[in-house]
């Protein structure tokens, strides 16, 4: 038997008897007193599917025109209902929350089990900004659960993906116990004249690579760490640069050049090795489990430096993780104050 709800505000509230026929069997709603209150989004699915009708002002109100009325009342309220429809249809157990469901595991359900994770809705066409996905980390790591971020693209197709923070680390160890040696920065690349000290850089800790026997040219980024740690002295027509100098030349020719310092010298002071990612559209890819050249083996992440106030567009973010995991690889983002990982989910 269909039960009746009534509109009021942002909420249907449903008769005595939903609470037992919709709650308790179904976990839809939440009990308030001796009526239940369901969430637009819950309404609409509960009218699909033929379990409740809705009033508003005292008259019924169809499919349609309850939709509408919601789409108004509700920020991206269509892209929250087919998410929820979808989540639902697969067999979750799922409730509204700040960033937008609690689902819950396959067999569990509220009274009974923890919610499994959280997902965030959101469009192909929206931006997503860093610093509001790192605010539903933040949120969602304090209750210790996952983040899912769900992206409705334009044909209403869903994309899932997770995203949690890494602390990646690997077994690199930089050697400091050779004498100091000369660089030169020529346009936008430094070369390394003596031939041992070429090798050992290039041998035991993949720095740059040799232009022919001895001598060894050095990206911006590798030049720097180098420099900073004291392993290597660099001149530019004859006069010796400081930490300050080159990366400020280094800025010049790469706008982007200091976050993309900060992460790589991050990665390497974790034991990792990071090489340019350019083949692969992003700043690095990078190996964890590296004692020498002769032993390397593929590697096992991308890597793309971001400002703190990131913008990303949801498109070449899908681009991104796609490419990753073709290349069987994760795709990493880091903001100079930490890392986080975002890969498809299969849910």
């Amino acid at each position: 038997m269909t039960l009746s709800g009534k509109l009021t505000g942002n909420i249907v509230i449903i008769e005595k008897r939903a609470i037992e026929e919709l709650y308790n069997t179904s976990f839809y709603g939440r009990p308030r007193g001796d009526m239940l209150e369901v969430s637009l989004t819950e309404s609409a699915y509960l009218m699909y599917i033929g379990k409740i009708t809705v009033e508003f002002e005292g008259k019924e109100l169809d499919f349609k025109q309850f939709f509408l009325k919601a789409s108004h009342a509700l920020k991206n309220f269509e892209l929250l209902y087919i998410v929820y429809k979808d989540l639902r249809e697969r067999g979750y157990y799922i409730q509204p929350a700040v960033t937008g469901f609690r689902v819950y595991p396959r067999g569990g359900h509220p009274g009974k089990t923890p919610a499994e994770f959280f997902v965030f809705v959101t469009s192909e066409r929206s931006p997503l900004l860093l610093s509001e996905l790192k605010t539903h980390l933040d949120t969602v790591e304090n209750l210790k659960k996952r983040l899912v971020l769900a992206i409705v693209d334009e044909e209403s197709d869903l994309t899932y993906y997770e995203v949690k923070r890494i602390v990646p680390s690997g077994s690199w160890k930089l050697k400091q116990d050779k004498q100091l040696s000369t660089a030169s920065l020529l346009e936008d690349r430094v070369m390394v004249w003596d031939d041992e000290t070429s090798a050992v850089l290039h041998k035991e800790g993949f720095f740059g690579k040799p232009m022919d026997q001895g001598h060894l040219q050095l990206s911006l980024v590798e030049s720097c760490y180098l420099l900073n740690r004291g392993v290597l002295e660099i001149q530019r027509n004859r006069e010796t640069l400081n930490f300050d100098e080159f990366s400020g030349i280094a800025c010049n020719i790469e706008s982007d050049f200091m976050i993309k310092y900060t992460v790589y010298e991050k990665l390497r002071d974790s034991g990792l090795v990071p090489k340019t990612g350019f083949k692969f559209g992003t700043h690095f890819r990078v190996y964890g489990d590296f004692e020498s050249l002769a032993s390397m083996s593929h590697s096992d992440y991308l890597v793309h430096a971001v400002e703190q106030e990131h913008v990303f567009s949801l498109q070449q973010l899908s681009r991104a993780v796609r490419l990753a995991n073709s290349v069987r690889k994760e795709m990493i983002y880091g903001d100079g104050t930490g890392f986080f990982v975002i890969g498809r989910v299969r849910l």
